[in-house]
């Protein structure tokens, strides 16, 4: 995965052309209007790449929707119990995993074209290819992991180190990040379901892909821009001027 933050729509064939397989759009520190989603999600089909949405809230019609409007699959910021995690299960996922309401006219479902007929499939296929993802960031989350883990419907967790990191700094444990870590693919492994965290170096990568890790991210459209200008202003300093 590569991170977006900001409404760039040609980020998202960027990231296609360069193979990425999802992009994971971030709205809990980020400020997106509806429409901009909605433009990012039919870019991403058009490009054919997923966009895993981190949504700003936890209600259940706004949750579906970005699932109708062609959103891959959902990550959850700070999920700490195996209760919060089938709460979830429960608004976006179809029966008989959920009690996720059903539409049917929206991207997701191919504006209703092929009428009724279509539903039945369409709902098998929405439960097994959208996917939700729950990140775990308290110390909390490690000590319930291996029932979080087991929740029926559950398809990832993803650790976010700097949270998670920062409540251990700060809470009296024999916890580590590097531990934590340990605890959550093990209990993924498990269960059967994927895990993964961002990583900052190739050799970050390889060690978190030797552990098992599958929903890795790597790159940004922050970091890009950051390290893009950084660049360019030392080619400046570095060329002299003439006159």
């Amino acid at each position: 995965m590569c991170c977006l933050g900001h409404f760039v729509p040609a980020f998202v064939k960027f990231a296609a052309h360069f193979d990425f397989d999802c992009i994971w759009l971030d709205m809990e520190h980020r400020n997106f209007s509806d429409r901009d989603i909605q433009t990012l999600l039919v870019h991403s089909h058009l490009h054919d790449i997923d966009i895993m949405v981190r949504p700003p809230t936890l209600e259940k019609t706004r949750l579906y929707r970005y699932l109708e409007d062609g959103a891959a699959g959902l990550m959850i910021p700070h999920v700490n119990t195996a209760e919060r995690t089938a709460t979830l299960v429960d608004a976006v996922k179809y029966p008989p995993l959920g009690d996720r309401g059903l539409d049917g006219a929206g991207l997701d479902a191919d504006y209703f074209v092929n009428g009724m007929d279509g539903i039945d499939p369409f709902v098998e296929a929405a439960n097994q290819e959208t996917f939700l993802v729950v990140q775990v960031e308290t110390p909390e989350a490690i000590a319930n992991i291996d029932k979080i883990a087991a929740t029926p419907g559950l398809d990832g967790i993803f650790v976010g180190p700097g949270d998670l990191g920062l409540r251990i700094r700060r809470t009296k444990t024999d916890l580590t990040l590097e531990s934590a870590i340990e605890k959550v693919a093990a209990a993924c492994a498990r269960h059967g379901i994927a895990w993964g965290l961002p990583t900052g170096t190739q050799e970050d990568l390889v060690k978190r892909q030797a552990q098992g890790a599958q929903l890795l991210n790597h790159g940004s459209d922050f970091g890009g821009i950051l390290n893009n200008l950084k660049t360019s202003s030392q080619t400046f300093a570095d060329t002299p001027r003439k006159g």
